[in-house]
């Protein structure tokens, strides 16, 4: 007599080992939950449109050349709604929507590579520095095209790029250029005592002395002090979105945790940043979603921290071998 032995659904498999895994953090169940949900929807909806509904051409051709079906149009859109609304996916590509599609904001990615991989040519680019120009894809910003705008239109959507080596500005105090700034982004000016409270409460925050606000924007500043107020600047205009280009070149622990504690403060679903750095230990104070390794002005590598912790340990070469 031979007994039938009862089949493993993948799902029954991943609760039965995920014990084995401490590392688990049930982001693949999730996902493998939302996929089979959306297979029931499509299901239900196929049952109930009938075939007169839900067979032929929707009258339009996907990214491939070919002509769209009915049921492929349905099924693309409950598959995005189920998988975007379970927030376990950084983005979805489909052949039915010619962009990529991309899902949520208050993400931190981390662009690593080697020295001339074009990671500040980058930041620069999405900036507008009329040295580069871009011939190609495009950069949305709450889905209003970036790449149509100038560079002070782009700051004032809320587009923010703390750089390598900030300028130096002689005459311009810090204090009036960071209101200049924020009144730049609003209706009207922001009240007087209103912005010195803010302005005196981020800089005891990022322990700054009260006097630097005095001081004309960068000069005579050290390299430190540099990187310390493009962050009180950074925490002054609230962008929506952040570019910090190397904000840990030549800063010592103690500066690295500050700048690290304002970009910290700043995380949360109405925030995204774009860290570019060499380095790992500032992804020790800002644990990033997201890494993605550049080379070649391509990214070639994503994946989470770990990701720079191999970077830090075994350098770019291995990349280059499976690249």
């Amino acid at each position: 007599m031979i007994e039938q032995q009862g089949l493993q659904t993948l799902g029954e498999f991943i609760i039965d080992k995920q014990e084995d895994f401490k590392y688990t953090t049930g982001e693949l169940s999730r996902l493998l939950s939302s996929i089979r949900l959306a297979s029931k929807i499509v299901n239900r909806e196929v049952n109930k449109a009938g075939i007169a509904d839900i067979i032929g051409r929707a009258g339009n051709t996907n990214v491939q050349g070919e002509e769209q079906q009915k049921l492929d149009v349905l099924a693309n859109e409950i598959f995005i709604t189920a998988l975007s609304n379970r927030e376990v996916v950084c983005g979805i590509a489909s052949e039915e929507n010619d962009d990529f599609i991309e899902i949520k904001s208050g993400e931190i990615h981390a662009v690593m590579g080697p020295n001339g991989a074009g990671k500040s040519t980058l930041a620069s680019a999405i900036m507008g520095h009329p040295k580069y120009e871009v011939d190609g894809g495009s950069i949305l910003l709450d889905n209003e095209e970036v790449l149509d705008m100038e560079v002070d239109e782009r700051a004032r959507a809320g587009l923010f790029l703390a750089m390598q080596y900030p300028s130096e500005v002689p005459g311009v105090p810090t204090s009036e250029f960071i209101k200049s700034a924020i009144n730049a982004t609003r209706e009207d000016s922001i009240p007087l005592m209103q912005y010195i409270k803010k302005l005196d409460k981020t800089m005891n925050f990022l322990e700054m002395d009260l006097k630097m606000s005095q001081r004309y924007v960068n000069d005579g500043f050290s390299g430190g002090e540099k990187k310390r107020n493009e962050i009180l600047q950074m925490m002054m205009l609230e962008p929506k979105f952040a570019i910090l280009d190397e904000i840990d070149s030549g800063l010592d622990i103690d500066a690295l945790k500050i700048v690290s504690k304002g970009v910290n403060k700043m995380r949360g679903e109405n925030f995204g940043c774009l860290i570019i750095t060499h380095y790992q230990r500032l992804l020790d104070y800002i644990e990033p979603d997201f890494v993605h390794v550049l080379m070649d002005g391509k990214i070639v590598k994503t994946g989470g921290p770990e990701l720079a912790l191999r970077l830090e340990k075994e350098g770019y070469d291995w990349l280059k071998e499976e690249v």
